[in-house]
């Protein structure tokens, strides 16, 4: 382990690059299905994907939109002039030799993305974003001496995303890869879906003692959890460190993560761009964007994550209450119209949404669309609360009939027996009938015991069966006490 002033010595330059699989039908240069999710290996590919002689690619229009809809989360605009280009190298998983992205003039140039460290606002710069099509997946089974390779993927459109180096720690590194996340699944460009691989994150890591030159850097690939960028980093800053202490040099070179060991491991030496013989595509013709095409897809973009927790932590609820809605942008946006509708309620909704409704949907029990379609009945359930008209706990027990069947919740509490009397002459009756059967604990409150007083309530709502109001009734119990 280095000790931590040793650490001290060195300045981290992180830099992150983002595959972000795009949410469309079908490929990026042919018409197979986009999603191979439990397919048997090779049955979602086609002669483009093969490569075989004469296959000719055809763009899809469809991740044009959907590159250019990022352009707007990444606090830029789309290029109106792109270009493909034929990036080569052999591997058995790119049979036709070569794979078609975009290097000298990408969909996406500039744009940053925002994060929170400690409090603090950082924003970290974009350097570009292209568009290219996904390589096939090759697999090394344990033991075996052989590899094998399932072409389901190539082809899949991809938005490669690329950070300037602006990141200098673990934590940041792994904020940026959440903050990006959050972005691309508002825009709603990807499922980003990490456990299937809709977004894997490539780190550059590297040290140095002199703060004004880079090391040289590694590159660990194919990272898909936001913990994994976070260890990944911690590991690379560990053990480069390490090498340089030793009198070592880093080797540039690309690395990989095994999640098991928590370990990163030597895959292969880095190639530079001149390896990969970038050339024009010349069977893609050039992506040109008009200025009416532009105009609309950012009109057309929604709230975004720091807009919407902006609004969220203005309507009295907590900080970790915000974190959970933003993570679905269904629900942040349904809260912001609660909000919207009546501030007053929105917190009583906000608490059920992240209690007892989240675990009703979590058991298959209700549909988080359900919930959002019964947004007038949830409203008037929570302003009944608010007028005492139903105890806390009677509202809780309607919620799932109320959001399921969209039933009006007056009617169903009066059903239920379970609206709350606020008739003072009968709540006065049961106050008289509890203190004189708790003389103790009358006494007690009468001391100044007021801890006592939560009893008595309490005896007053068994006798009434929980119909009374709670408030009133406690109100009731000083008068007759004479407090």
């Amino acid at each position: 382990m280095i000790s931590e002033e040793v650490r001290k010595q060195y300045t981290v330059t992180i830099g992150i690059e983002c595959h972000v699989q795009l949410k469309t039908k079908s490929k990026l240069f042919a018409g197979e299905s986009n999603d191979a999710r439990d397919k048997a290996p090779n049955t979602v590919v086609g002669h483009v994907s093969f490569g075989m002689p004469g296959a000719l690619p055809v763009l899809n229009k469809q991740a044009v939109e959907l590159a250019a809809k990022a352009a707007f989360a990444l606090h830029t605009k789309p290029q109106k002039f792109s270009k493909f280009d034929r990036k080569h190298y052999f591997y058995p998983d790119l049979p036709k030799g070569y794979q078609i992205s975009q290097f000298e003039e990408p969909i996406i140039l500039g744009g940053y993305v925002e994060i929170v460290v400690d409090g603090e606002v950082k924003k970290i710069g974009i350097t570009r974003a292209h568009m290219e099509e996904d390589a096939g997946k090759s697999t090394h089974p344990a033991g075996k001496d052989y590899s094998l390779v399932d072409l389901n993927r190539a082809g899949t459109p991809l938005l490669e995303i690329v950070s300037e180096p602006d990141m200098h720690s673990a934590a940041e590194a792994r904020a940026f890869a959440k903050a990006l996340y959050l972005q691309m699944k508002y825009a709603d460009v990807s499922e980003v879906d990490l456990y299937h691989g809709n977004m894997r994150f490539d780190v550059n890591v590297s040290v140095s003692k002199d703060p004004s030159k880079l090391g040289t850097r590694s590159e660990t690939k194919n990272l898909n959890s936001f913990k994994a960028v976070e260890k990944a980093v911690e590991y690379e800053v560990e053990r480069q460190i390490e090498l340089l202490e030793d009198g070592e040099q880093v080797v540039q070179e690309t690395r990989g993560w095994d999640d098991t060991k928590q370990v990163t491991f030597s895959q292969r030496t880095k190639e530079d761009a001149h390896d990969y013989r970038y050339m024009p595509e010349p069977d893609v013709p050039p992506i040109v964007l008009s200025d009416a095409f532009i105009t609309e897809l950012e009109e057309a973009l929604p709230k975004m994550p720091a807009e919407l927790r902006a609004e969220l932590s203005g309507v009295g609820i907590t900080e970790s209450q915000v974190e959970i809605l933003i993570e679905e942008p269904l629900l942040a946006q349904f809260v912001s119209s609660v909000a919207s509708a009546n501030a007053g309620a929105t917190k009583a909704i906000v608490n059920w949404l992240t209690g007892e409704i989240l675990k009703l949907v979590s058991d298959n029990k209700l549909t988080w669309e359900q919930v959002i379609d019964s947004k007038d009945q949830l409203l008037a359930l929570a302003q009944m609360v608010i007028e005492n008209k139903l105890s806390s706990t009677g509202a809780k027990e309607l919620l799932s009939e109320v959001i399921a069947n969209k039933t009006d919740p007056e009617q169903l509490a009066k059903d239920r027996n379970l609206l709350q009397v606020s008739d003072e002459g009968a709540i006065e009756k049961i106050v008289a009938e509890v203190l004189s059967e708790n003389e103790k604990a009358a006494a007690d409150v009468k001391n100044g015991e007021m801890k006592a007083i939560g009893f008595l309530v309490g005896q007053v709502m068994a006798k009434s069966k929980g119909q009374a109001n709670p408030g009133l009734a406690q109100q009731i119990i000083k008068k007759q006490l004479g407090l």
